[in-house]
């Protein structure tokens, strides 16, 4: 059981990563309202939607779960600063579920990095 709940917990963050694919990389018009807004359309949609397949996929292969976890940390974190300092906490009448898609899955990635430390060698975590 407790090896389930960690990939569990990868899994359901590479899928939310991974199905948010489709809004970027389809110019859907809420996705490039975002990246209009904050003035990084339509390169960095094209690069965050990149960054957040490669963070996906790393986060399924088990030598590399921790290299996944802290770019979805970093993709997450500028996002949810975004979202407070340009976007606001609703678009487009979402209700705030990008928000909070992007609350839990910063959360659950920090979960995931905390949980594959003793993986990252160069801290020499012994």
């Amino acid at each position: 059981m407790k090896k389930h709940i960690p990939f569990g917990l990868r899994l359901i963050v590479a899928i939310i990563l991974l199905q948010t694919l489709r809004f970027k990389f389809t110019a859907h018009p809420d996705s490039v309202y975002i990246f209009s807004k904050v003035g990084l359309e339509p390169l960095g949609r094209i690069i965050i939607g990149i960054l957040e397949l490669i963070a996906g996929v790393l986060l399924l292969i088990p030598k590399t779960v921790w290299v996944g976890a802290t770019l979805s940390l970093v993709i997450i974190g500028g996002a949810i600063i975004i979202h407070f300092t340009k976007l606001g906490i609703e678009i487009n009448n979402d209700g705030g579920t990008l928000f909070a898609t992007a609350i839990i899955t910063f959360l659950l990635s920090a979960m995931i990095l905390f949980i594959h430390k003793k993986d990252i060698s160069f801290l020499c975590l012994s």
